[in-house]
Order: structure tokens, then C-alpha cells, then sequence
């Protein structure tokens, strides 16, 4: 493979944006977040995990992506199913599930 294809797919990845073990995509999670799932998990509405709270998210993150996004999916505790909003595509809740985990670690 020559040395121009490889620095033209590391520069493509950079301006993708990192993206976590178990896929998602934290800068497009960003807006999901912003408009479903910051009325609970900004404020602790509920007993939601609030974002960027380390400890809080620690023992959830170490679940694994896989886990944490059908736990969105399909509600855990006082969380409904996708947040309340299954208008969201099940790729939308992965990549918002991604941005609060980048938030946390």
C-alpha cells in the first residue's frame, strides 16, 4: 500500500472524529443529545446518570458500547425505550449513547 493512500485514510479518519469500540459517532451523538436526552441525563432526572460525571458512568462504560446502547434501545429503569423519542433510528441512539460516553471518560 503506498505511503499516500495510507496518510490520505488517517487524515479522512481524523476529520471523521474519533469513533469508540462498538461504533457510533460522538460528534453527530451531540445533537441527538441535545434534543432528547439532556432533559434527564443533565440534570439526574429520574436517577439518570448525569453527563460527564465519571463516576457515575465508570461501571456502565466498562458494560461495553454493545450493552449500553440496547439499554437506550430498549429503556433501563425510569428511562423508556429510545428516551421516549422512537422517531430516533436505533444508528441515532448508538451515536448519542457514544457522545455521553466520550463525555465521561
Amino acid at each position: 500500500m503506498s505511503k499516500r493512500l495510507i496518510l490520505a485514510g488517517t487524515i479522512l479518519g481524523l476529520a471523521a472524529g474519533p469513533v469508540l469500540a462498538g461504533g457510533g459517532d460522538p460528534a453527530a451523538g451531540k445533537k441527538i443529545y441535545d434534543e432528547a436526552c439532556f432533559a434527564c441525563h443533565s440534570t439526574g432526572a429520574a436517577g439518570a446518570p448525569k453527563l460527564g460525571d465519571k463516576a457515575a458512568w465508570a461501571k456502565r462504560i466498562q458494560q461495553g458500547m454493545d450493552v449500553l446502547v440496547q439499554h437506550a434501545i430498549k429503556g433501563k429503569g425510569a428511562m423508556p425505550p429510545k428516551g421516549g423519542r422512537m422517531d430516533l433510528s436505533d444508528e441515532a441512539i448508538r451515536n448519542a449513547v457514544a457522545y455521553i460516553v466520550s463525555q465521561a471518560k
